[in-house]
């Protein structure tokens, strides 16, 4: 596999790039997302089809050499379980969300991940927050407040799927980092664990939820012509899907939480607009001032993330990789030793 400095790559170019990649795909993803569910509201069988989608893809990389996929253990799977049931429920809540609300509004519904990536970052890890960093969550929480009471029709159902979106992608950040260890701090392996696993479990609900018997319907009455958008939208989002579930863990894996925030912070702007412009959803003033107090709280607490490293003459730059620490922690002991000495 190409490593960073078998490309001449940097660190740190290596973060950026990985990041971008991430965005890009990211964004590519929810558009398509909401082309396909315009086509038919089918949630659960179009979030099936894309792990397939993804799944025959990992193998097909296996299979030219591409990308080398591990054995599926029984070990592993058990302790990948927590990551595969966050990831299932996170992306059925996406999908659910993006159903009931615009693209643009689709920002505000999930607006809440920075207070609940800070409370659970408390309850999980035993991190406290500062009080700017916690200035920070109220602000984004006034955007969100802003954003849902200032819209005349808004979807409750899809104002409730963002608040548990926002939970679940909380906590799916943190639970990557710990997954990691359960195959070796391999983004590829837990890669394909995580589609493989996560296709098995959401087969049973694509069932429980009724859409197969809607598909046989709607093909008894209409034919198999009024399901070529979606089943060609299925096959490009199952494409993003596999690029941007990888981009994701690659860079969770090479970056900090706080920069995972960041550059969802930034693909939050560029999606406002492209459900502007590309499904010409109505950016009300409300709906606007929400995004803007969200994006505000997202800067302010990335600056005070910034000056707590500055505090403890931590690199001020972000994101911050696992090697800068292991560095800063070498460095610690050459001091150690000189003073020993």
């Amino acid at each position: 596999m190409f490593t960073a400095s078998s490309l001449g790559l940097s660190e740190r170019q290596a973060v950026m790039l990985t990041v971008g990649f991430y965005m890009v795909t990211a964004l590519v993803m929810v558009a398509c997302n909401k082309w396909a569910l315009q086509s038919q509201a089918l949630p659960w069988l179009l979030l099936w089809c894309q792990m397939l989608i993804a799944v025959l893809l990992l193998k097909l990389t296996d299979s030219l050499g591409v990308l080398k996929m591990p054995q599926i253990r029984t070990d592993v799977s058990k302790a990948l379980v927590p990551l595969i049931s966050i990831n299932v429920l996170g992306l059925g809540v996406n999908t659910l969300c993006l159903v009931y609300v615009d693209t643009s509004f689709y920002q505000i519904a999930r607006g809440l991940v920075l207070p609940f990536t800070v409370i659970f970052a408390y309850c999980l890890l035993g991190q406290p927050s500062s009080k700017l960093v916690l200035s920070a969550c109220f602000v984004v929480f006034c955007g969100f407040y802003t954003g849902v009471t200032s819209e005349v029709n808004v979807s409750t159902r899809g104002v409730f799927f963002g608040i548990v979106s926002s939970i679940t992608t909380s906590v799916h950040a943190i639970v990557i980092k710990k997954s990691l260890v359960a195959v070796n701090n391999s983004s590829i392996d837990l890669v394909y664990y995580n589609n493989i696993l996560s296709f098995l479990a959401c087969t049973p609900i694509v069932f429980m939820s009724g859409e197969i018997s809607e598909v046989i319907e709607k093909l008894s009455v209409d034919g198999i012509e009024v399901f070529y958008s979606f089943l060609f939208a299925a096959l490009v989002t199952g494409f993003f899907g596999f690029l941007v579930n990888l981009a994701g863990f690659l860079q969770i894996s090479k970056t900090s939480p706080t920069t995972h925030m960041i550059s969802g912070a930034v693909r939050g702007v560029l999606q406002t607009l492209i459900g502007y412009f590309a499904f010409n959803d109505t950016i009300t003033t409300g709906r606007l001032a929400g995004i803007v107090l969200i994006l505000g709280g997202g800067a302010l607490y990335t600056w005070a993330k910034d000056k707590e490293m500055q505090d403890k003459a931590k690199p001020t730059y972000i994101p911050m990789t696992q090697q800068d620490v292991d560095n800063d922690d070498d460095g610690d002991d050459e001091r150690n030793q000189v003073g020993k000495a």
